[in-house]
């Protein structure tokens, strides 16, 4: 019997979070809650179990605001800062158990050494340093988290391979670009889509609303919400109004489940 999953949005943001630091943009400066948006990130929980997609420079703030007490582990879905650069501030769950389960392509684990080679360390190690355990894994090669089917799904982030993650009727894909109808033969039969969804303009490495719409269309999706926003897509209140009935902004602190 399949398992209610929860999910948190703990940060619906792009690499630079709105506000944007030193911006007089009329989205920086709202008062709409929703408007304020830290550097993306989920939290998904089912029977006691909690993993985190993505650990970037918001983690701390993140887990304090929704109280997270435990993980079991973190997946990362690439290397770039905002997904990564948290990593330090994983120091109290290493604690916990002596060490962090994480998962993530084997080229991923390569940046992570050199930016944060203390962590790394096997000899002389800082005893006040994080301990990683490292899991790899590939595009093509299903995997567990306690008992639940986890299917990495390859896009593009201009020209960086980057995996996004299916776990039963939920599929959780950001900073994409382009994707293989190969890959999407793996979500068609998605009933919850977290899609990135940077702005209105094109841009080179990311979706821009409509590219976003039409790859919506594609997989078919019966909820869809969008995410890694830039305050340059506009005000949540009036892009939300925008969108057809069964695809939203998503917001930092926002709750959903799936059955």
């Amino acid at each position: 019997m399949k398992t209610k999953l929860n999910i948190t949005f703990l940060g619906t943001g792009t690499s630079q979070g709105i506000p944007v630091i030193g911006s007089s943009h009329p989205v920086c400066l709202s008062n709409d809650p929703r408007d304020k948006r830290l550097r993306v990130s989920v939290v998904l929980e089912w029977d006691g179990h909690r993993y985190v997609i993505d650990c970037g420079p918001d983690f701390r703030q993140q887990m304090l605001r929704e109280n997270v007490k435990a993980i079991d582990g973190i997946l990362l879905t690439h290397e770039h800062s905002d997904h990564t650069a948290g990593l330090d501030d994983i120091r109290p769950f290493s604690f916990q158990k002596g060490h962090v389960d994480f998962y993530a392509h084997k080229r991923v684990f390569t940046s992570l050494h050199q930016r944060f080679g203390y962590i790394f360390e096997t000899e002389n190690k800082y005893p006040g340093a994080p301990t990683i355990s490292e899991i790899t894994i590939e595009k093509n090669k299903p995997f567990f988290l306690a008992e639940k089917e986890v299917i990495p799904i390859e896009f593009l982030h201009g020209e960086l391979p980057v995996l996004g993650f299916k776990i039963e009727g939920f599929t959780y894909l950001t900073d994409m670009k382009t994707i293989s109808d190969t890959e999407i033969e793996k979500i068609k039969n998605t009933e919850v889509l977290v899609l990135s969804c940077l702005r209105e303009k094109p841009h080179y490495s990311h979706l821009n609303l409509d590219e976003a719409l039409a790859l919506v269309e594609k997989i078919n999706p019966k909820k869809t919400y969008f995410t890694h926003i830039s305050h340059l897509l506009g005000f949540h209140e009036e892009v939300e109004a925008k969108l057809p009935k069964n695809i939203h902004l998503a917001y930092d602190g926002l709750k959903i489940s799936v059955k």
